[in-house]
This record gives structure tokens, C-alpha cells and sequence, in this order.
């Protein structure tokens, strides 16, 4: 009798639920958003972790807010996002922070710095090691909101018109680099320039520029930069786990019922998860065709490498001095890196390197 009791008070509080849930849901308004990305369409893997994460904000909650997603230049230009979302011209925007060091350098370390974090330790200096809370500050200053919106592991180096052997064979190289690395190339001779993802393979097909990084193999090969440059260099030193975000103007943010939060936050981790997985599972295949297509992979020289950090770290050093923003993210930033390669020396850079040795084909 008793277990009878208590099943028919257990299927009567279930049933209670399910017809409490669609009355709070019909109790909550009807909210559409406007989502500016900095990237083109045709790629899935950046701007479709836009669209993933707006379908799951859709579905958590019943269909009453629903974000629609628009490509570089719709509303707004590709540099422009978060420019768009400070002023309100939209509610969110999903970019990379470091297309906006003009304004601050600060900006780079919520996507990345040259010879800085993998994707895990991105990831890690974010949830846990302080990187949410010191990044939030800065961006409160913006009046904005920062969600991570996704990674793509080390990145390639870029395409290039010819060789790059050593350091004076980047002298007077016009190059398509964003962030704080060019910042660091031009130290090194290169002239860089900032340009939109769309606006890419013209300027290199023209000449404009002599080389251009971008992504990966999946990416690079979607735009076609092998077709023009032919030579592909590893690694992107300056890209080494760069994260996307999704940007929110506070206004906006306060605006939302919580469980509109909830579902925000939920929608973008699983949209940060799925664009790692999307580029480690599609890289592999695309560089085996871009290599079948006549892409020559070419890797930095230790003397390329030495120079470009040796530069780096002059910058940081001076930034640090001038600028207290970025010092008081700099310093702990930088303690953290160091604990974290540490670790990695000791048990899984082993292995990878046993790994990839022994499983290569001869």
C-alpha cells in the first residue's frame, strides 16, 4: 500500500510539472535578437557556431527567444562588431577580440597573443584560472558582456607567395595579420594589414598583399588562398588557441528574464565545445587535399621562431608599463602560462611527441 502511495503521488507530481512547464513558458515574452558575426557564410565552422548556438537558445526556451544570425557585412562590417554591440545597433555579436587592439591591447587576450595559450588553456584560464572575471572587467568598461563562442586549435602560419627561409626574407612582406602579431611582424620587417576574412583571396590575388594567414586547412582551403600563394607555413605561433566570443550588450543582457540567461550561457558552451571538434576532426582531411592541390607545407625556422618571440615579449614588457589595463591581466596571464606549459612538459607533450613519431607513416 505504501509503495502504491507513493508511485500515485510521484506520477501526480511528474504530471503537475509537465503542465506547470508550458504555462512558465507561455508566461515569458517573446524576444528577437539581432547577432552581427565578423565572418562570411561559406564558413560553417566560425560562423556556424553562431547558428548552433542560437538554435539551442531557441529550443531552451520553447521558441520565445529566437536570435537571428547575420554574416559580415549585413549589418555591420567584419572589424566592426563589437562596435556595433557597444552602441546598441545590435544585442550580441560573435568576433574575435584581438581585431580591436586599435583600441586597447587588452582586447587580445580574450582570443589571443602570440606564442600564448592552446585551446585547453585557454579554456582553463577562462572557467577556472581567472580569465572570465579579469576579462569581464575590461569589457564591462565597453559596456559588453564576453561569452566564449568557440576555438580552433593552433593555427597555420599563413600562404605565401614565396619562401620564408629567414628573418630579412620578411622584410617589406605585406602581410595580412591581425591583433597583436602584427604588431610583432612589423618589428620583424613585415608591413601587416588587418583585413576581413571575405576580403582575403582578392587582395592576395591582386598582389595588394604577399601573404595572408587565416585558419587552418579547412578554412584556408574554402577560400582558396592555395591557388595564389603556395606556400603554407606552420605553426601559427601567434594563433597558438584563439578564442571566439560572443559579445552582449549589457543594456540588453539586463533586459532578459533569467532563464534567458541560463540559456545563453548553456547554448555557449556547447557551441565553444563544438567548433574544437568541428576543426580537429575536418583539418586532417583538408590538408591531405590541399597538399594533393600543390599546397607546399613549409615550417618557421628556430630563427624565425626566436625572433618572433623574442619581440613579442618586448612588447608585453612594454605595454605592461604604460598600459594598467593591460598589466593587471598581463601579470597573472603570465604566470598562469608558465604553470601550464610546465605540466604539459611533463606528461602529455611526451606522449604526443612518442605518438606522433612512432604512428607516422614511413
Amino acid at each position: 500500500m505504501e509503495r502504491r502511495s507513493f508511485l500515485t503521488k510521484a506520477a501526480a507530481g511528474t504530471a503537475a510539472g509537465v503542465i506547470a512547464a508550458p504555462a512558465v513558458a507561455q508566461a515569458l515574452p517573446t524576444i528577437q535578437w539581432r547577432l552581427a558575426s565578423s565572418f562570411p557564410k561559406n564558413l560553417d565552422t566560425i560562423y556556424g557556431a553562431a547558428e548552433r548556438f542560437a538554435r539551442r537558445v531557441s529550443a531552451l526556451t520553447n521558441g520565445k527567444f529566437n536570435i537571428r544570425v547575420f554574416a559580415a557585412g549585413e549589418i555591420v562590417p567584419a572589424l566592426q562588431v563589437l562596435d556595433a554591440v557597444q552602441n546598441g545597433t545590435v544585442e550580441m555579436g560573435h568576433t574575435a577580440s584581438y581585431y580591436y587592439v586599435g583600441k586597447d591591447p587588452t582586447f587580445a587576450f580574450d582570443c589571443a597573443v602570440p606564442f600564448g595559450l592552446t585551446s585547453r588553456q585557454q579554456t582553463a584560464w577562462f572557467e577556472r584560472g581567472g580569465g572570465r572575471e579579469a576579462t569581464r572587467a575590461f569589457f564591462r568598461e565597453y559596456g559588453v558582456l564576453n561569452y566564449m563562442g568557440g576555438n580552433t586549435g593552433t593555427q597555420m602560419g599563413g600562404w605565401y607567395r614565396k619562401e620564408i627561409k629567414s628573418v630579412q626574407d620578411l622584410k617589406g612582406l605585406k602581410m595580412r595579420i591581425a591583433g597583436i602579431a602584427g604588431r610583432v611582424m612589423e618589428r620583424m620587417g613585415a608591413v601587416p594589414q588587418q583585413l576581413g576574412g571575405s576580403d582575403i583571396y582578392p587582395a592576395l590575388e591582386k598582389g595588394t598583399i604577399d601573404a595572408a594567414e587565416w585558419v587552418g586547412p579547412y578554412d584556408d582551403e574554402k577560400i582558396g588562398l592555395y591557388k595564389v600563394a603556395p606556400f603554407y607555413y606552420s605553426p601559427g605561433w601567434w594563433e597558438t588557441g584563439p578564442q571566439l566570443s560572443f559579445y552582449i550588450g549589457i543594456k540588453a543582457w539586463e533586459k532578459l528574464p533569467k532563464q534567458y540567461q541560463a540559456a545563453i550561457e548553456a547554448a555557449s558552451y556547447e557551441a565553444h565545445v563544438g567548433m574544437q571538434a568541428d576543426y580537429d576532426f575536418l583539418n586532417p582531411g583538408a590538408l591531405a587535399r590541399l597538399m594533393k592541390n600543390g599546397a607546399k607545407v613549409r615550417y618557421f625556422s628556430r630563427e624565425i621562431m626566436d625572433a618572433g618571440f623574442k619581440a613579442a615579449h618586448a612588447i608585453y614588457e612594454e605595454e605592461a608599463a604604460k598600459n594598467p589595463r593591460f598589466r593587471k591581466i598581463y601579470e597573472p596571464w603570465k604566470r598562469f602560462r608558465q604553470e601550464q606549459n610546465t605540466w604539459a612538459s611533463v606528461a602529455e607533450a611526451s606522449v604526443s611527441n612518442f605518438m606522433i613519431a612512432s604512428t607516422r607513416k614511413r
